[in-house]
């Protein structure tokens, strides 16, 4: 019998970008990042988070690749100032708070992205 060589660790999140440059640009501002990484074989580009990775992949891009859910949330400790800063930065969600602890937005490909209270 063959071990399981799983680690049980999710590495990387891939997102599919439509144009690579301008999304690491959208996300390193949304997320306070540098925007100096590297981008690799000329369709990746890693963001440089606390644990689980998003990876921007823009040769994965096409109109029905697009999340239409969201497959993670990023995480905050106060709901109701991240949905100010969201508005605040121009981008409409695509709900009001829910229950006290969550709401969605999309990013520029139409990418649905959640942000949660942890």
């Amino acid at each position: 019998m063959i071990n399981n060589p799983f680690s049980k660790k999710v590495g990387s999140i891939f997102l599919p970008v439509s144009n690579l440059e301008k999304s690491r640009d959208w996300y390193c501002d949304l997320l306070d990042l540098p925007t100096d990484g590297e981008i690799f074989h000329g369709h990746l580009y890693v963001l440089p988070l606390n644990g689980l990775n998003i990876v921007l992949d823009s040769k994965i891009y096409a109109e029905d690749t697009v999340f239409k859910k969201p497959v993670f949330h990023f995480d905050t400790d106060n709901i109701e100032d991240a949905y100010e800063f969201i508005k605040s930065k121009n981008i409409e969600p695509t709900t009001g708070i829910q229950d006290g602890q969550w709401f969605n937005f999309k990013d520029p490909d139409g990418n649905h992205l959640m942000l949660c209270k942890c």
